[in-house]
């Protein structure tokens, strides 16, 4: 089997269980409750690659989604944001990062902070906008999604930046 099919197998399947096991029972309760989502930095961490297996990788991204959903009980809102962001991936890629990312010369770790920042905030921003719009489905709401979103999304980049700063190769 390939290196590179090993290390994604592996990263999805710590970062389900680390997610399911661990996270999902560890809320910080400032102002209701906020649950970091590190799952979705498989999809944050997949190598650029061309565009043959953007397929591929959009289901990826719904069978991680899809992963977290059946342990969560949560009727597929993790899949539908998970799917909308890795569809979104390329363009916020295009617009954090430039031109670069296409050549492939682009990793995230080597990249400015800025940039970094930017790209990792449009996609956890995205993902829990999409996700808790979908769990609440109601215009009244939408103050608590806001809030639910900004708190979470505050929580699950600091565990994200935090995580990569670890993780990465230093040079």
């Amino acid at each position: 089997m390939n290196n590179a099919v090993v290390t994604l197998t592996i990263r999805f399947l710590v970062l389900v269980l680390f997610q399911v096991a661990l996270l999902n029972h560890m809320t910080v309760h400032i102002l209701g409750d906020t649950n970091p989502y590190l799952y979705i930095l498989f999809i944050i961490w997949y190598p650029i690659t061309d565009s043959d297996d953007r397929l591929i990788f959009i289901f990826l991204s719904f069978l991680i989604g899809l992963s977290i959903d059946l342990f969560s009980d949560s009727g597929g809102i993790h899949a539908a944001s998970s799917v909308l962001i890795g569809y979104l991936r390329k363009p916020y890629m295009r617009l954090s990062f430039g031109v670069g990312y296409e050549q492939q010369a682009q990793k995230l770790s080597q990249s400015s902070y800025a940039q970094r920042f930017i790209y990792l905030s449009l996609m956890i921003v995205t993902h829990h906008l999409t996700m808790y719009s979908l769990e609440s489905f109601s215009f009244a709401s939408m103050g608590y999604v806001l809030q639910k979103t900004l708190l979470t999304s505050l929580f699950t980049l600091i565990l994200v930046l935090l995580t990569i700063s670890i993780f990465s190769k230093k040079q």
